[in-house]
């Protein structure tokens, strides 16, 4: 996402490579399939012993963390600019990361799918939405236009691209050793999956608006009252659609039970769903460091809060991060391309380094 009348972003000499994936025979013959980029951005003065490792969203590519619709650097550049090493991984099943096993089964972003990223729904914070870089959320504006010519084809299949993916970035770590894992949006229960699988690997989860609220899709109705939830669970195991450790466990394709949450403290925000009393702990994921990033005028906003609810009577000590509350004002789902980026990755970065511990140096020094 560059403009050709803004100045390049430079970034320091490293490597990019594959991970995972598998030889299978196709209808197109022997190939590799289920395979991830990954690009490497080395920081010239570390600052900081683990690597952070950017995971885009859905039908996303790992651009939107390398530049904005307007030429601005993006958020690895800012990262690695702070001392920190920096992983920008193209999701399996998107951009250059191929595609996944057969069969496989994609959609496609739309205009109507991006103008709901950017705030189109009726809830009640989008006409705070102040942040977006363009004139307008629509074709012809040129940010707008960038933005769209960006848009992957994704793995209509969700349970299967979490599998995939999953695979993919524990692979990854398995490359890298351990690392600070920043998630956006549908790649969130990616990050909880392997904070929970690999707690000794994974040194924080950031999570940037993740895939949610627990167990049910909510949708936008327009009216009075101002949503609904979808009629069936969309994710089993409340963050995720994969099995978690908790404890007590879960039997063999058991899925975790539910009740109503109580209202939310606003009017303007949703209630969620918690497990029943006395619930489940998570212990694994509990001792990492977990941030859930919100901003003022996302569609997420209404609704983020029931995951950090979720997370905390599980027994992780989750830390909301609402933007506003930290002075940063107008920001939509797309934060990390948006004016103030910046200003979101300075808060980003800084929370990491106050809740991560720096003590020990990190298997391979965060090098491939």
């Amino acid at each position: 996402m560059s403009s050709s009348h803004a100045p390049r972003t430079m970034y320091p000499a490293g490597n990019c490579f594959y991970v995972a994936g598998a030889h299978v025979e196709s209808r197109h013959g022997a190939r590799i399939a289920g395979q991830m980029y990954v690009q490497h951005f080395p920081a010239p003065a570390r600052a900081f012993p683990f690597p952070v490792v950017m995971v885009h969203g859905l039908g996303q590519s790992g651009n939107c963390y390398l530049g904005t619709p307007d030429g601005r650097p993006g958020w690895a550049a800012h990262f690695v600019a702070s001392g920190f090493d920096v992983y920008v991984v193209d999701q399996v099943g998107h951009a250059r990361s191929g595609t996944a096993l057969e069969p496989a089964g994609y959609a496609e972003m739309d205009v109507a799918r991006v103008q709901h990223l950017l705030g189109g729904d009726p809830y009640p914070q989008a006409g705070l939405h102040t942040q977006w870089p363009g004139i307008a959320k629509a074709p012809g504006d040129p940010a707008f236009d960038q933005m769209m010519a960006g848009q992957m084809a994704f793995l209509a299949d969700p349970e299967r691209h979490e599998a995939l993916n999953f695979a993919a970035q524990a692979a990854l770590l398995h490359r890298i050793g351990p690392a600070v894992y920043l998630t956006h949006s549908q790649s969130g229960p990616t990050g909880w999956k392997l904070a929970d699988e690999y707690p000794e690997l994974v040194k924080a989860v950031v999570a940037v608006e993740p895939n949610g609220p627990p167990y049910f899709d909510l949708v936008f109705t327009g009216g009075d009252p101002w949503y609904r939830y979808a009629d069936r669970p969309a994710r089993a195991y409340g963050l995720t659609r994969l099995p978690l450790r908790f404890d007590p466990p879960l039997a063999e394709n058991e899925t975790l039970p539910y009740v109503a949450g109580p209202a939310a403290r606003d009017a303007n925000l949703a209630h969620g769903f918690l497990q029943p009393a006395p619930a489940r702990r998570l212990p694994r994921l509990a001792c990492v460091p977990v941030a859930v990033v919100t901003a003022q005028a996302s569609y997420r906003t209404p609704y983020d809060h029931c995951t950090v609810d979720f997370l905390r009577q599980a027994g992780v000590q989750a830390e909301h991060l609402r933007l506003e509350e930290h002075g940063i004002s107008g920001n939509g789902h797309m934060m990390m391309l948006e004016r103030n980026n910046a200003e979101i990755a300075t808060l980003l970065a800084a929370w990491i380094q106050r809740n991560v511990p720096a003590s020990g140096a990190p298997r391979g020094a965060g090098r491939p």
